[in-house]
């Protein structure tokens, strides 16, 4: 794909819902990394994306302020091994030769949307009666989890609030509003440090990014603010079918090379 101005359109629309999408489940990085991917290579497009679609998050974050004032003792727990998890899983993609990366794509999007298509049965699974405050060993996994969780997410990064949302409610969390907020404030941390580090290695590629990070801000905020009456199952269902898309064709292109 050439620079033209569709281009910069679609990477803009790629932007705009998954800022959108990000603040009502997560995933937003299944629209705007294969649409990168086109036309950059993989571990710039991976920067590109994260640094994109940040103040989106940022923005999500300040419309659930609400919420979150009800999370601290949660996110006091849990910020730090999202921190470090962040800076593992960054270093690991600018520090591996890009043919690593290349070769775990398909992988990736393929757990990334399992991760989506299952959203509810897992959480169902792992947290549907939080009614209890937690014992310290849940606590403890469940920090262990969120440094692995960090760790995907410095390195990919898409359905990285899937997998803190199915898990948030053994931390005694009821109310989805504030798990979505709790969840959006943790990625904006892991995303935060990633995008620390990729700035440090000049992977980003700023003309793409600059007209993707005004895009992720209104759909973050906007997003957020409606996700209350969104149905956010037609949301979730419609990245998983472009996730299972992207990873199908990713896979066909290895084989056929």
């Amino acid at each position: 794909m050439a620079d033209s101005p569709l281009t910069y359109a679609l990477l803009g629309a790629a932007a705009f819902s998954a800022g959108a999408v990000n603040a009502v489940a997560g995933g937003g990085t299944l629209l705007t990394f294969p649409t990168l991917l086109a036309i950059i290579n993989p571990i710039a497009a991976n920067a590109t994306s994260t640094i994109a679609l940040l103040p989106g998050s940022i923005a999500s974050v300040w419309a659930y302020r609400a919420e979150l004032g009800h999370t601290r003792v949660m996110l006091s727990r849990l910020w730090l091994p999202s921190l470090l998890g962040g800076v593992v899983g960054a270093l690991a993609v600018t520090r591996f030769p890009e043919r690593v990366f290349a070769s775990l794509i398909p992988w990736l999007l393929l757990l990334a949307s399992t991760l989506l298509l299952l959203q509810r049965p897992v959480a169902r699974w792992l947290g549907a009666h939080p009614h209890e405050a937690p014992k310290a060993s849940t606590i403890t996994v469940i920090v262990l989890f969120q440094f692995l969780v960090g760790i995907y997410g410095g390195y990919f990064g898409a359905g990285i609030g899937i997998l803190m949302l199915s898990t948030l409610g053994f931390m005694g969390i009821n109310d989805i509003h504030q798990m979505n907020g709790l969840k959006t404030m943790l990625a904006v941390i892991i995303n935060a440090v990633t995008v620390v580090i990729f700035l440090a290695e000049g992977v980003v590629v700023w003309k793409y990014a600059g007209i993707m990070i005004a895009a992720a801000i209104a759909g973050g905020y906007i997003g957020a603010r409606v996700a209350r009456r969104m149905p956010a199952v037609a949301v979730r269902y419609f990245v998983v079918a472009i996730g299972f898309a992207v990873a199908g064709y990713s896979f066909y292109k290895r084989l056929s090379n």
